[in-house]
Order: C-alpha cells, then sequence, then structure tokens
C-alpha cells in the first residue's frame, strides 16, 4: 500500500510540473512572434503528461492548463480558450491510454504521438465547430485544416522530436510512474 502511495505522489508531482511547465512555456516561446505559438507550447507539457503519469493526470491537467492560464494571465484569449480546453484535455488522455494500452517500444510512442494528435486537433476541431456562434465566424473544413495541421508544423516536429526522447529517458531511467 506504502508503494502505491509513493507512485501516486510522484503522478501527482509530475502533473503538477506538467501543469507549471504548460502556464510558463507561452511565455518562452512567445519572445519568437514568427513561430511562438506555432510551436503548440501548451501542448508538449500536457502530452508527456499523458505518457508520464497516465490518463487520467493527463485528462486532469489538460482540462485545468488552459482555463487557469486563462484566469491568470488573460491568455489564451475568450473563447479561444474553451476550444484548447477540450483539445488538451484530449491530448493528455489519449497519450496516457494509448501509452498504457500499446507496447512499450519506441515505434508505439511515435505512433500514440500521431494518433493523439489527431484525435485532440479533432476534438479542437469540434469544439471550435460548436462554439463558432462566440466568435461570430464561420468554421470550414479548410480553415480546420489550416489551423490545426498546417500552422501547427513547427510545433508537430517540435513535439514528434522531443517528447519521444524524453519518454524513453524517463523509461530507461526508471522514472516512469504510468509503468508501474
Amino acid at each position: 500500500m506504502k508503494n502505491k502511495k509513493s507512485v501516486n505522489t510522484v503522478k501527482l508531482v509530475y502533473a503538477a510540473a506538467c501543469l507549471a511547465i504548460a502556464l510558463v512555456l507561452p511565455f518562452i516561446t512567445g519572445h519568437v512572434p514568427e513561430i511562438g505559438n506555432k510551436l503548440c507550447p501548451m501542448h508538449f507539457p500536457i502530452m508527456l503528461c499523458g505518457f508520464i503519469c497516465g490518463w487520467p493526470y493527463g485528462l486532469a491537467v489538460g482540462l485545468i492548463a488552459a482555463p487557469l492560464r486563462f484566469l491568470l494571465f488573460s491568455a489564451p484569449p475568450f473563447p479561444n480558450f474553451l476550444f484548447m480546453t477540450f483539445e488538451l484535455a484530449a491530448y493528455g488522455f489519449f497519450t496516457g491510454l494509448f501509452y498504457k494500452l500499446l507496447p512499450k517500444k519506441i515505434p508505439f510512442i511515435y505512433a500514440n504521438l500521431i494518433f493523439s494528435m489527431i484525435a485532440g486537433r479533432i476534438v479542437w476541431g469540434i469544439g471550435r465547430f460548436l462554439f463558432m456562434g462566440l466568435t461570430n465566424t464561420s468554421f470550414s473544413f479548410g480553415l480546420f485544416v489550416s489551423l490545426g495541421f498546417i500552422e501547427a508544423i513547427p510545433g508537430i516536429i517540435f513535439q514528434i522530436i522531443l517528447i519521444p526522447i524524453i519518454v524513453n529517458a524517463f523509461r530507461k531511467a526508471k522514472l516512469m510512474p504510468a509503468d508501474k
């Protein structure tokens, strides 16, 4: 029983660190206006949380990050933080769920990441479509592809390169509470 409590404590600490990174990282990437937002700085720690801590923590941190950042810093702006809330929750949920279900080998970590990115962007698109009345704009499939995928290419590359390296390093160091 003591071991399970210590694993849960480690998961909670890692999840809190991922939340803190999600709140702060956009300030750092924002100093590069040309690609700062295109790096998807809030996505990165949420996906990492799902891998490292498991889907319940990834989901929770994903649900908390955008609204908390909006309350603290008014960014992402209203109503964008609403779409992002569901998107980030989907990233945390799917990376954690797929990590639990798939073999713990590098090719499956990449597959997990790609499937989770697609799922999260689909959830974002659905949210954007459902809430488009709040923005007084239309939301077409072309806009979905442009904003969700094409403009996010720098962030997608950043995530595909760094997240598997970090997850693998945590695994090798036996620091993955999601494996326990």
